[in-house]
């Protein structure tokens, strides 16, 4: 037995690491020693060791050669104990000798022929030895279920133990994380054989300190060093061919056999490189199946899966930022112990409400990486911050840190002692209470979260042919660490960020009572616990508008039917992208475009009677703008409003209306008196198929596209002339109509509230009608404004 199959436990007692048994105290240690077991695995390691040492590992003959071809010839330096094949008989086998002489012997020719083919002979790597037990050799370990879990969190003393026992359940255990190294190290071995001084880099959950029972293998293969092998071989040959120096035997890339003579690595695509990689895995790895090529994705990978754990892993040639944004998430777990159990609690508060994971394959859903990078941001923004900005992290790195990957500064440093310790004293109890409160109060869509600066910047700054970065942008915007031009977020839609901020909402809620803070003397459910209560049906579709927090906005706070028009720059024309673009006072530009594309529905669409009411913040440039004061007595109250007539109102055209309209600039917040003459909102879907009109379709006529805000026009317009013979005069509803602009500390959108000057029950109908109708033809105001 070695001294160093034995360590000393920090809390009393022993450790066995060759049978990865603990033992309390040294008479227990030496009965172990001394044990079945302990002989057992010492003598099975002798065993090991000493067949290591007499075997070679030999590559480079015709697929197909047999066992006792290989015999044959190896016999010619002394006696073959073993041979072993790879599972297709391929392209390797290893060979054990009867002793090491023979070896030696093996290994003084320099060059070894058989049947025309140059062989690849070597020492067999030897590695260490690692038992790993049967009943914990499968990875697959399903997580703990809702019930299990709720049991031992509600036996915690309080949030920070619950977290912390989180952790424990979900964390890769020891054998897990051997057994993933164990097979990288075997991958690592046979396609070294293959790929001279390549590189298997495992990066993801797997190794990032946040991975949990049974995640997916993500690996990076490093080609290179491959390449400039290549590269160099095949320069050699050239100019051994122009010295007129004829070669006896082919270079190790010149082989019929050698998998590099029938690619160049410099120039193939990734395609043809993954598809190499795949036979290679299929052909030449034990224990590997269902490999399949996946090039056509995103990002091409080769999907395999290891057989006896059940193991899941892709590989993939162009990722090399990847592992770097790996080893930055090693870096801010290791700088303060409450980042793991934050995250860990985080993520799984996601999957259960459906925002991250996909667990149900429905939807873009939030990846870990981005929720894990947005508690990172939240962690970088605390007073004082408990991990340190990006940038600063470049500052304090020294010249041999230096790390350029793709053109993008990745550079932080590798000596964590230079990293001074966060002085933030906050519990995790307290921090996970601030994190859903910090971002219930966030602009996701107005804003980008740069993690290298440790704050936001404005949309706008990254819209417009004169951005930087050609950052994809979304309802939810996540810089990349290192690669700032990706937005790690940028795959989810609008349902999901409204689904993602009315979560945060609701545990930001929960978090401020009792039942969050305090554990439960009756047995029930508490602290964390009931956070992660998965959604109900009902939940998993969102409203038309996100539910609105009336505290937050005191103007909407005295009654009325409210509906909102977010903020979404992908609805927004190349035009007005220009004018927001790097506007530090861009809601308000954005704003007045929203007022004036929902008066041009409510007017121009809807024929509505509209008036501005006097104390607005409206800026009219001494013009005096009215759409009906034409027809208004002076003497009239505001309120007061009479209609056009029918052939004056389709006789004014759209774009008159719009351009007498567009003079006015409309600042925070607008009230309008407005009247609604006729049933607008009946009957329209049967009145557009009378007058055959197909949205975004070329006229028969006039060969112009007719896009559906004309063709609303002309409906409203065939409903007014079916009901022109009836009394139109007093208006059927008179209501107010208020447009505020909220953003800034919570999501940038217009909220609008109606409120009847009369209810009715004609007034429900309308409002239902108006908030799905309005927010839509708002869109298409702003896609028609180029």
């Amino acid at each position: 037995m070695s001294e160093s199959d034995v360590e000393p436990l920090v809390r009393g007692g022993y450790r066995c690491l060759l049978c990865d048994v603990r033992v309390p105290n040294s008479p227990s240690l030496n009965d172990h020693l001394k044990g079945k077991k302990h002989q057992k695995l010492l003598s099975v390691r002798s065993c090991r060791k000493s067949q290591q040492e007499k075997s070679l590992f030999v590559s480079g003959f015709r697929k197909g050669t047999s066992n006792l071809e290989i015999t044959d010839y190896f016999q010619n330096f002394g006696t073959v104990a073993n041979v072993i094949m790879d599972k297709d008989k391929g392209l390797y086998a290893i060979i054990e000798m009867a002793d090491t002489k023979q070896v030696e012997k093996v290994l003084s020719i320099t060059q070894h022929c058989m049947n025309g083919q140059k062989l690849r002979v070597k020492h067999k790597e030897n590695k260490e030895f690692k038992y790993i037990p049967k009943q914990k050799q499968n990875p697959g370990k399903k997580l703990i279920d809702f019930e299990e879990l709720t049991q031992a969190l509600c036996q915690a003393v309080d949030v920070d133990e619950q977290m912390k026992q989180l952790l424990q359940l979900f964390e890769l255990t020891e054998s897990e994380t051997m057994l993933r190294k164990l097979i990288v190290s075997l991958l690592q071995e046979v396609f070294l054989e293959f790929f001279p001084s390549c590189r298997i880099l495992p990066f993801g959950s797997s190794v990032n300190a946040f991975g949990i029972h049974g995640c997916d293998m993500d690996l990076f293969l490093d080609l290179e060093n491959t390449k400039a092998f290549q590269a160099n071989a095949r320069s050699k040959v050239e100019t051994e061919e122009v010295n007129g120096i004829k070669q006896d035997t082919p270079s190790e890339t010149q082989s019929e056999d050698s998998i590099l003579s029938d690619i160049d690595l410099g120039t193939s695509t990734t395609a043809e490189v993954l598809e190499l990689v795949a036979t290679v895995l299929q052909k030449c790895v034990p224990g590997v199946h269902k490999v399949q090529a996946v090039t056509t994705a995103r990002l091409p990978v080769v999907k395999f899966i290891h057989k006896e754990s059940g193991l899941q892993g892709d590989i993939s040639i162009n990722n090399r930022l990847a592992v770097r944004n790996t080893q930055f998430l090693q870096l801010c777990a290791s700088l303060d112990q409450r980042v793991r159990p934050l995250v860990y609690t985080v993520r799984y508060w996601a999957k259960q409400k459906q925002l991250a994971g996909n667990p149900f394959g429905g939807g873009p859903l939030m990846n870990n990486y981005a929720v894990t990078l947005l508690v990172v941001f939240f962690l970088q923004n605390r007073i004082p911050p408990v991990l340190p900005t990006v940038n600063h992290l470049k500052e304090l790195a020294d010249e041999d840190d230096q790390c350029i990957i793709d053109g993008w500064d990745c550079t932080f440093p590798s000596n964590h002692s230079k990293i001074e310790p966060s002085s933030n004293s906050e519990g995790l109890c307290e921090l996970l209470a601030e994190f859903y409160k910090f971002y219930s109060q966030f602009d996701f869509a107005g804003t980008v979260i740069s993690l290298s600066e440790g704050k936001v910047h404005l949309v706008t700054d990254f819209i417009g042919s004169e951005s930087e970065t050609n950052l994809r942008l979304g309802p939810i915007n996540i810089q990349d660490p290192f690669e700032l031009s990706h937005n790690v977020s940028g795959n989810i839609n609008e349902r999901t960020g409204q689904k993602f901020k009315r979560q945060l909402d609701e545990a930001f809620k929960y978090c401020r009572s009792l039942q969050y803070q305090r554990k439960s003397n009756k047995g029930k459910i508490w602290g964390i616990v009931r956070l992660f209560q998965p959604l109900n049906s009902t939940d998993c579709s969102p409203a038309h508008s996100p539910e609105l927090d009336y505290s937050s906005v005191n103007e909407l706070n005295h009654g009325g039917n409210v509906f909102t028009i977010p903020f979404k720059l992908s609805c927004l024309s190349e035009q007005t992208r220009e004018k927001l673009h790097g506007s530090s006072d861009f809601r308000e530009i954005w704003f007045n475009e929203v007022c004036h594309a929902v008066l041009y529905v409510m007017e121009t669409v809807l024929k509505c009677s509209c008036t501005c009411i006097e104390g607005s913040n409206v800026q009219t440039d001494d013009i005096k703008i009215s759409n009906f004061g034409e027809n208004r007595n002076d003497n009239e109250d505001n309120t007061a409003l009479k209609r056009k007539h029918l052939v004056e109102e389709i006789s004014e055209t759209s774009s008159t209306k719009k351009a007498r309209i567009e003079t006015v600039q409309y600042r925070r917040e607008v009230t309008w008196h407005c009247a609604v003459w006729s049933r607008v909102w009946v009957g329209r879907r049967k009145m557009r198929r009378q007058l055959h009109f197909r949205t975004s379709k070329p006229d028969a006529n006039t060969d112009v596209a007719i896009n559906s805000l004309e063709v609303e026009e002309k409906v409203t317009e065939g409903i007014l002339q079916q009901e022109e013979c009836g009394d139109k005069s007093s208006p059927l509803i008179m209501f107010t109509l208020c447009a505020l602009l909220v953003g800034g500390n919570e999501d940038t959108r217009a909220m609008i509230r109606v409120t009847p000057i009369q209810h009715t029950t004609l007034f429900t109908e309308f409002f239902h009608f108006l908030e799905s109708f309005v927010p839509k033809m708002t869109e298409k105001c702003f896609e028609k404004s180029d």
